[in-house]
């Protein structure tokens, strides 16, 4: 039987750390993720994990402690949002090259500029191809859910790569939900002793980390990089299926919501997911055959499986919590077309942008855009749109 308890998403983290008890956990405050270190610490100073807490001058530091002490084979987490993880850039593109399974809470915030502390996706749309595994949590209990298997995932020997588990910030990081927490001894078996192959402190196999990587070799390791990230998808699913013998809470590469028969589909990811399905819930009972897919795993994205998926539906609206700024729609639209176009999938489907630097996302709102899609035409004159935008008709 799990633990019934109450916590807001920065503290569910904070537990699932806690219960994890990585060797070191380097990192710098920044809003809204700044409890979880702040939890961390708590745990630390109350000898309840031996971890090492490494607190630095900059998240550009903080990220570089951890490259390093996952290069010496310390299992290894940190916390950020939105300018946090900007001014790690440098460091998180070392960090997957270098193929260290480093897990990252990254706290969903707009990035600057103007400032804003509220929540977008622009920090992990930022940073989609920069070579981490990227996990989305709908609420505070997939937050600890993800947490706790990401190390799996991270350390798996066919994928080797950093990994972020994100949330949207203040929505789900410091509202509290019931949650059910894993039994301690049960969370230690499942996630298991790091035992990594090669590191710097093997004195009988001595390694170079980081050495200059000309024409020679650096397209074959980035190729390596990208046949890993492949590999994540099967890791993703086996660590899933794992933790659901164990839990009894199931995870995929996305979630399919009423989506059977569902003529009309939005596509979303994090705490919006929540209010489509409650919209959703709303049409059904009037009749309307309203679905959602609610995708969970960014990277690898899942294009083929999310296709057929979909391959049902009259109209599809793909919602993305950032702008691409390209005039062609934001990255989980495009990833969603190109995934449907491989397939040779020809439905209609548009794009919306919305929640910009926090801006409230309601049942309405989502009913406009189940909506729009009835009255969708074959090819829609307009795919890329706003949606809660003051002034747009």
């Amino acid at each position: 039987m799990g633990i019934r308890e109450r916590l807001s998403g920065n503290e569910a983290v904070a537990t699932a750390m806690k219960q994890i008890n990585p060797d070191v956990v380097a990192a710098f405050p920044i809003t809204p993720s700044t409890e979880i270190p702040q939890y961390f610490s708590t745990f630390v100073s109350n000898g309840q994990v031996d971890t090492n807490f490494v607190a630095v001058e900059s998240e550009h530091s903080a990220m570089s402690a951890c490259i390093g002490s996952e290069s010496a084979g310390a299992r290894t987490m940190t916390a950020t949002s939105a300018n946090g993880l900007s001014l790690m850039w440098e460091m998180i593109y070392i960090a997957s090259s270098l193929r260290l399974p480093i897990v990252m809470s990254l706290v969903n915030r707009a990035v600057s500029g103007p400032l804003n502390i509220h929540n977008d996706h622009s920090d992990a749309m930022g940073a989609r191809d920069s070579g981490w595994i990227q996990l989305f949590s709908e609420n505070n209990q997939e937050a600890y859910d993800n947490t706790i298997m990401a190390n799996r995932i991270a350390e798996h020997k066919d994928v080797q790569l950093p990994l972020m588990v994100c949330q949207d910030g203040f929505i789900t990081s410091h509202s509290i939900e019931n949650i059910e927490l894993i039994e301690d001894d049960k969370v230690k078996n499942f996630v298991g002793t790091y035992n990594p192959e090669h590191y710097l402190l093997d004195k009988e196999n001595p390694i170079a980390v980081g050495p200059l990587d000309l024409q020679a070799y650096l397209f074959e390791h980035k190729t390596q990089q990208a046949i890993a990230m492949k590999n994540a998808k099967k890791v993703i699913l086996e660590v899933s299926e794992e933790f659901e013998k164990m839990t009894g809470r199931k995870y995929g590469l996305f979630e399919e919501y009423k989506l059977d028969d569902a003529e009309y589909v939005i596509i979303c990811m994090n705490s919006t997911a929540g209010t489509a399905k409650a919209t959703a819930d709303e049409l059904r009972n009037e009749g309307i055959k309203a679905g959602v897919l609610k995708v969970r795993v960014f990277r690898p994205f899942p294009g083929e499986e999310i296709a057929k998926a979909v391959s049902k539906a009259k109209a599809i609206a793909v919602l993305d919590k950032a702008d691409s700024l390209n005039g062609q729609g934001g990255a989980l639209y495009e990833d969603v077309v190109s995934g449907m176009y491989n397939e040779k999938l020809s439905i209609p489907t548009v794009n919306y942008v919305y929640g910009i630097g926090g801006r409230d996302t309601t049942t309405k709102d989502i009913r406009t855009v189940y909506n729009d899609l009835m009255k969708l035409e074959d090819k829609p004159a307009n795919p890329y749109r706003y949606l809660g935008l003051r002034g747009d008709k």
